[in-house]
């Protein structure tokens, strides 16, 4: 999910709570990945490996790879014995560093919901790209899908006030978002960039039902997502900071049943490496 911290912020039962909504929404990026009996793949930024394994399901292979230990460990014990899957602990900002790397290794790679957090540093961006075209086949597909441009402005700017509030600099709020949200134009000029022929890319507008877990909704959301803003304040100051956003944003995404609703904007890219 996220790019490798100090911190490893990520467990399966938190994101579990608090995102289990992620893997059931891609069916989109799924169908354009177009899985097929003799595909090896790779899926950057796996998780907690829910999605890869439906994926493994429908092709010869997929390799997972996150930065998180501890959802890799997860995908491990609950996958970790199906012929044809496996999983690693690694950086994708540095994906050409993997001891796994190897060119033309796979028909296809994929991402869903975990390159706005790995092409974070602008400086990771081509490279990640080219690492990926590289580990394509000639004729190679590249499929993802990531938050676009606007993607949950209202928490975003509910957790950079709250952190101002007490007491971090509006430059520091900046610095640490740990997110990237491109637009469509500027995401198809660097995969082109790279060598990449882009057949689709779209961004669309989906509200998101947060989930009614007892740790999940509006607050686990903020928690596990908004970590690192978090991780500004001094530790006692967090627990007011999280209390905050929520009372912030209760009255905006709070619809008229009780259910509380994200604005997600969601980047998809259909890109291929030409043949030959």
């Amino acid at each position: 999910m996220a790019q490798q911290q100090s911190t490893d912020h990520w467990s399966q039962s938190a994101y579990s709570a608090s995102a289990s909504f992620v893997p059931e929404l891609a069916t989109t990026v799924v169908q354009w990945l177009d899985p097929q009996p003799a595909d090896a793949i790779l899926d950057l930024g796996c998780g907690d490996g829910i999605l890869t394994a439906k994926i493994k399901a429908l092709c010869a292979s997929v390799v997972g790879i996150d930065a998180s230990p501890n959802l890799v460990k997860a995908a491990e014990k609950a996958y970790g014995s199906e012929t044809g899957l496996s999983w690693h602990v690694q950086d994708c900002r540095h994906l050409d560093q993997w001891s796994g790397y190897q060119e033309a290794a796979y028909s296809k790679v994929f991402s869903n919901a975990a390159l706005h957090w790995i092409l974070r540093d602008a400086s990771c961006r081509l490279p990640v790209f080219r690492a990926v075209f590289k580990i394509l086949r000639p004729g190679g597909r590249f499929v993802f899908e990531m938050g676009g441009a606007g993607n949950v402005a209202e928490v975003h700017t509910a957790l950079m006030a709250a952190i101002v509030h007490r007491g971090a600099s509006l430059d520091q709020a900046l610095e640490v978002s740990p997110w990237f949200f491109p637009s469509k134009e500027s995401m198809k000029t660097m995969l082109e960039d790279t060598g990449f022929w882009v057949e689709k890319c779209e961004l669309e507008y989906r509200p998101t039902k947060l989930t009614a877990e007892e740790k999940g909704g509006i607050e686990g959301w903020v928690r596990l997502m908004g970590a690192q803003f978090l991780e500004v304040l001094a530790e006692e100051k967090r627990e007011a900071a999280v209390q905050e956003i929520c009372e912030l944003l209760k009255p905006i995404i709070t619809h008229e049943d009780g259910s509380s609703w994200l604005g997600y904007v969601r980047l998809r890219v259909l890109a291929h490496k030409p043949e030959g």
